[in-house]
């Protein structure tokens, strides 16, 4: 009797070990997000700054600071969920960049002492984007390593717990960047 309540002592102290376990780990990869998703904000209220600074130097073309404009107005949305987000940081991340590419036809605002302080700023805040991804990327497999692996996996299935997505390149992001191409065009 003796032997059957230390067994059963032992195994409530695993499992509350591994409860707590999953628990922390789970809550690692949403302060991940929240990481993400702060640094993405920071990045949303830079493009009013980089649109106005732009519009001043050249009657660019309208669409694509309309579209940059509008992705950055979905994703300050209510309504947006995580994944709706990370949708359209990419695909604001892609107009910024080809923003960017064109503005190389403008001497007079690469020389702009705002436009550098802007451009370097957003350098900062894509290098940070990119370390809080990492770092999210880091949390949901150390999170999934523990909802898969035995014994974990056993608590995890109980608890209703699945495992997560990594973020991931797209196939545009995954292509090389030909430095001719962007000089010729």
């Amino acid at each position: 009797m003796i032997i059957v309540a230390i067994i059963a002592g032992l195994v409530l102290i695993f499992g509350i070990g591994i409860y707590n376990s999953l628990i922390s780990k789970k809550n690692q990869v949403t302060n991940a997000f929240s990481a993400i998703d702060v640094m993405v904000k920071k990045r949303f209220d830079l493009i009013p700054n980089l649109v106005e600074v732009v519009k001043q130097y050249t009657q660019y073309e309208g669409d694509t600071l309309t579209k940059i404009t509008e992705l950055r107005g979905k994703a300050m949305g209510s309504n947006v969920t995580e994944g709706d987000k990370l949708a359209i940081d990419q695909q604001l991340g892609a107009a910024v960049k080809g923003l960017m590419v064109s503005v190389e036809n403008y001497p007079d605002l690469k020389a702009n002492t705002n436009f550098l302080n802007l451009q370097s700023t957003w350098t900062e805040s894509e290098e940070q984007i990119a370390a809080a991804r990492r770092n999210y990327n880091a949390s949901v497999t150390t999170y999934n390593n523990a909802v898969m692996m035995f014994p974990g996996n056993m608590f995890a299935g109980m608890l209703g717990y699945q495992p997560m997505q990594v973020l991931a390149a797209t196939e545009e992001e995954r292509k090389n960047i030909s430095a001719k191409e962007l000089f010729n065009s």
